[in-house]
């Protein structure tokens, strides 16, 4: 069971700051490529907007959506698209997700999470494993969201835990009561067995 680093009311500037220290390092720590991967929705491009201000070697970072609607990237419920809008002008490389891709191991994993406790698209119905043999599955969330009513393609449970720290943002009390819940081993929502499955450090921003 990870031990999670809780940074409370932390800004979208906070936030950003942190991340820009954490690719710094693994900027610093060698040669080649830094990779991570990130969430969709509202919450996060705000925050990678002010990333993307830090003066940081953009053309050394490999950013991989952590999911994605199975629509095409210049569909609005893109998120890779949304994704190549930001990065790609500052030179980042954003991958497209498939089904044969092959994962890597993930410097950062940032993830978000829904009021039902899913993570990436590892919605409660898809039944996620820790030890789930495959890297990227396609699947069909149940019910589906009506904002966007689309099947996904997302990372796997283990795809996510493979990288050296994990980084969740975590907004509005509902969210927070929820997560700390899967944090203390009181549930069996996906965040809960990824938490549960997690030997990194683990950070939550509220």
């Amino acid at each position: 069971m990870a031990v999670v680093n809780i940074i409370e009311n932390a800004s979208d500037a906070d936030i950003a700051s942190w991340l820009e220290q954490q690719l710094a390092e693994a900027f610093a720590s060698r040669e080649g490529p830094v990779t991570i991967t990130v969430p969709g929705g509202s919450t996060p491009f705000p925050i990678m907007a002010k990333l993307l201000e830090a003066e940081l070697d953009w053309s050394r970072l490999v950013v991989w959506p952590g999911d994605d609607r199975v629509v095409p990237e210049d569909h609005e419920a893109s998120n890779t698209g949304k994704l190549r809008a930001l990065f790609e002008p500052r030179g980042a490389e954003v991958v497209t997700l498939t089904i044969m891709e092959q994962v890597p191991h993930f410097d950062l994993a940032w993830l978000g999470m829904g009021a039902d406790g899913h993570i990436a698209s590892l919605f409660p119905n898809t039944d996620p494993q820790v030890d789930e043999p495959r890297q990227i599955l396609r699947l069909t969330p149940d019910p589906l969201p009506p904002e966007a009513p689309f099947d996904r393609i997302s990372l796997t449970i283990p795809s996510l835990l493979a990288s050296d720290r994990v980084v969740f943002v975590i907004r509005g009390e509902e969210k927070r009561a929820i997560f700390e819940q899967a944090a203390g081993g009181n549930s069996d929502l996906p965040v809960a067995r990824l938490l549960a499955g997690a030997t990194q450090p683990v950070t939550c921003f509220t």
